[in-house]
């Protein structure tokens, strides 16, 4: 069975509202037959005549109120519909979704945010707590529009990586321990360790580390929350490697934070599809860029 046409139920609101099929014809550009035509095949589908003429006044029948009331509404909502398209389309409104790590969520990405909030209101950025691994396959089955992802990484067809930030990673230990100026990797492989599980980026430049000392230190437990491992560390559960992000805030006084030696950097690339863009992600893009090293 075929769809009621929206241009059929304008017709025949037209028609109601000026009470004349010629004065209908003349306001939607239509030919006379043509307005008739849409109205019998309105009448078709109901089965029952919807106007009717009584001294030259073209009215509604009450089958024919009963389904005016319905098609107003049903354009009123159409018109809001492509409303909404066209202010996204225009870059006012949209929903960017974007996939990232806790780490880059809590110390770099609200920067951004609070940047898009004073400049693009209407913008919604919808954030995903992910693997750099899982949103890259997200961006290539078009579940994520952005994501933060750990470098290096294989893109994968129609998805681009730009290099975005080079962080140092730092040492993290219960200040108890009294580390040295300098963290080396045999230092801190003869102490317990909180580390990232094998499955990240973080975990994979860590074991070079320690792996360049020929030093293949097992961590005592493995956690991708980067707050929940500091408060490990805080209550001397072990030491950890974590990049500082973002600006340095104030630690516990039970962690102290100290430089590697020989230094390590992790990086971050910012990836998205090939091709053209939404407005809403273009600004997204645009204020990350922002926090570009």
């Amino acid at each position: 069975m075929r769809e009621i046409s929206l241009d059929r139920l304008r017709t025949l609101v037209v028609i109601a509202d000026l009470g004349s099929f010629a004065e209908a014809a003349r306001q939607l550009n239509l030919a006379p037959p043509t307005i008739s035509l849409h109205v019998a095949e309105l009448e078709a589908r109901v089965g029952a005549p919807l106007l009717s003429r009584t001294r030259g006044q073209v009215r509604p029948t009450a089958i024919g109120e009963t389904l005016l009331v319905r098609s107003r509404k049903l354009l009123a909502d159409a018109e809001l519909a492509l409303e909404e398209v066209r202010r996204q389309v225009q870059g006012l409104t949209g929903r960017v979704r974007l996939g990232a790590s806790t780490g880059a969520i809590a110390h770099l990405l609200p920067q951004a945010l609070e940047m898009l909030r004073v400049e693009h209101p209407g913008i919604d950025v919808q954030v995903q707590v992910l693997t750099s691994q899982a949103s890259l396959a997200g961006l290539r089955e078009g579940r994520l529009d952005i994501a933060l992802v750990a470098l290096p990484q294989v893109a994968g067809k129609g998805v681009q990586i730009t290099p975005w930030r080079r962080d140092p990673i730092m040492a993290y230990v219960p200040s108890e321990w009294r580390p040295p100026a300098r963290v080396t990797p045999a230092w801190l492989a003869q102490r317990a360790l909180i580390l990232n599980d094998s499955s990240t980026q973080l975990s994979r430049v860590i074991a070079q580390w320690f792996g360049a000392a020929g030093l293949f230190p097992e961590p005592r437990i493995e956690l991708n929350f980067n707050d929940a491992i500091k408060s490990l560390v805080g209550a001397g559960y072990g030491a950890t490697l974590l990049p500082q992000e973002g600006e340095v805030a104030a630690l516990d006084p039970r962690v102290s934070r100290r430089p590697l030696r020989p230094g390590l950097w992790r990086q971050l690339g910012i990836a998205c599809r090939v091709g053209e863009m939404e407005l809403a992600t273009g600004y997204v893009l645009a204020a990350l860029e922002g926090l570009r090293q």
